[in-house]
């Protein structure tokens, strides 16, 4: 069963007239559902921000667009199609300079101009000639060409063609006239005629997904979900960060394109700075700069992997010396030379520029290192709560009501615990890469602040998932080591219900805080 970080995991508790959702009301989530208009009784209604649509459906679409390029600028479709894709499918756009400079958009796409009232993107030869591929000779209707009309291959060449084209990937929809002096485009007829069942699929998905990779328009993204075919489609007006796909489950941040997971209260840009920031070597260059130190001679870094400060730099250099003092290591022979004496200079504050310079790096080492341990580890603690929620899901929540000796349906609220936890760890941990780019001296106070609210909400955090797991488990234990236990006793099971379900609510209510509180008017700085 595909699992969803804002799968619906119903609870109720003992004040509740029914059971709710638990992926329904998460306010920090605000990718499924916006405040729309309300209700016969004034409580506020919760209207969808996107639709979930099929390959049929954008499929649909995308011949729709075609027709209508097709029809107003009397083209073949697959020429129109060779045209929208130029225009990244804007069909607007197209018209507007289609009109003024077609002679130059037709060069320049390989689209023959309209001789005579015959205007094919392929045709079939009417007499014989010899494929200047295989140089076999063929009778009338045994070759084709693309719209050029000059250039006739036979159908087995044009069929290696197109499948090496495919092999290549999505290039193969700007596929050209094999003869190298000519641009003709291959169009969408000359592939369906001559290209081989899979090819021509492949060639069909290539096309597909154009419409919506390739496209203008922002407001639909296909979901990156392993294997997923559904394209999400916000609406218009909607300020969509957060999706969970309903096939498959997977759930990403729409503003990134599908590339990165939930990452609120950071910005996009900021997600995308502090992934490329851990990713990249450049924080490999200043673990070097603060840990190593330059040979005197040849200014080659080396690290310290000894206990002795008798280092010999590596070949061709060879030079000797101290790594206390960085002086030849000859003089220290005799006696230690200045290693032992106290530096009145530094005492001072005179410093060296390469002194300097490595203060400074260990010290943005450090600072990258706190905020990069405390976004690995809630990433870590949050994959693991993500996992019990899944076994809890299949079938575990079944385990653990056999366990106390309650029925499942007694057991909801723990599964609403869960998906809480999941939550908060995602955002809590995204809140390390928020303010790690805040301006340090600029923004003192707002990065209290923000500490403050991280602090309130963690706690928070801690207190609930603690509860949720080391107390449910103290409450077998005690009927594992009771016989004549056969079930946790009532009043106990209902204090911990009660216990569990009010810290659910108040950790929802801290990151709701925190989430607002971070987003409103406080600005990262990525540089």
């Amino acid at each position: 069963m595909a699992s969803s970080d804002n799968e619906d995991y119903f609870y109720c508790t003992d004040e509740d007239d029914g059971c709710q959702s638990a992926g329904e009301d998460y306010d920090f989530s605000d990718g499924e559902y916006e405040e729309d208009d309300r209700a016969d009784d004034g409580v506020k209604k919760k209207e969808k921000q996107y639709d979930l649509e099929t390959e049929d459906d954008v499929r649909k679409k995308q011949d729709e667009a075609v027709a209508k390029v097709s029809e107003s600028l009397a083209l073949p479709r697959g020429f129109a199609a060779v045209a929208l894709r130029h225009f990244q499918w804007d069909t607007e756009q197209l018209g507007n300079e289609w009109f003024d400079e077609q002679g130059r958009i037709r060069e320049k796409l390989g689209v023959p101009a309209n001789d005579g009232g015959v205007h094919v993107p392929t045709a079939l030869n009417d007499r014989g000639l010899t494929c200047a591929i295989c140089f076999d000779g063929f009778g009338p209707g045994e070759m084709r060409s693309a719209g050029c009309r000059s250039h006739f291959y036979c159908h087995e060449c044009w069929r290696g063609y197109i499948r090496a084209a495919v092999g290549d990937g999505a290039r193969c929809l700007t596929l050209r006239c094999p003869d190298p002096r000519c641009r003709a485009a291959v169009a969408r007829e000359l592939v369906d005629a001559v290209a081989g069942d899979e090819d021509r699929a492949r060639y069909a998905t290539f096309f597909l997904r154009s419409f919506v990779e390739e496209g203008k328009s922002k407001l639909v993204r296909w979901c990156p979900g392993p294997g997923c075919t559904r394209a999400v489609r916000s609406r218009v007006g909607a300020s969509l960060r957060e999706v969970s796909c309903d096939e498959c489950g997977h759930v990403f941040c729409f503003g990134c394109g599908g590339d990165q997971e939930p990452h609120r209260p950071a910005s996009c840009d900021t997600a995308r700075a502090w992934v490329a920031k851990h990713s990249s070597d450049g924080e490999t260059a200043n673990w070097v700069l603060a840990n190593t130190k330059h040979c005197p001679k040849c200014r080659r870094a080396i690290e310290k992997n000894q206990g002795c400060m008798h280092m010999t730099c590596s070949a061709p250099c060879r030079h000797e010396f101290c790594w206390l003092c960085l002086g030849p290591w000859e003089p220290h022979g005799s006696s230690f030379f200045s290693c032992n004496r106290y530096n009145q200079d530094k005492a001072e504050g005179k410093l060296t520029e390469a002194d300097n310079r490595q203060r400074q790096a260990q010290a943005s080492l450090e600072r990258y290192l706190h905020y990069y341990e405390r976004w690995t580890a809630f990433g870590a603690s949050r994959k693991k709560a993500r996992e019990d929620l899944d076994g809890l899901q299949d079938g575990g929540l079944d385990a653990v009501a056999a366990e106390m000796g309650r029925q499942p349906t007694e057991m909801d609220f723990l599964m609403h615990a869960y998906a809480q936890i999941v939550e908060s760890r995602r955002v809590l941990r995204w809140t390390y890469a928020y303010v790690y780019y805040m301006d340090p001296e600029r923004d003192g106070a707002k990065r209290e602040l923000c500490e403050h609210l991280q602090g309130e909400a963690e706690g928070s955090l801690e207190r609930l998932h603690d509860c949720a797991e080391k107390e449910r488990q103290d409450l077998v234990a005690e009927v594992k080591a009771d016989p004549s236990a056969a079930c946790v006793d009532d009043n106990k099971f209902a204090a911990y219900r009660e216990k569990l379900s009010n810290l659910t609510s108040v950790t929802k209510n801290h990151f709701n805080n925190l989430v607002k509180g971070f987003e409103d008017g406080i600005a990262e700085v990525v540089v």
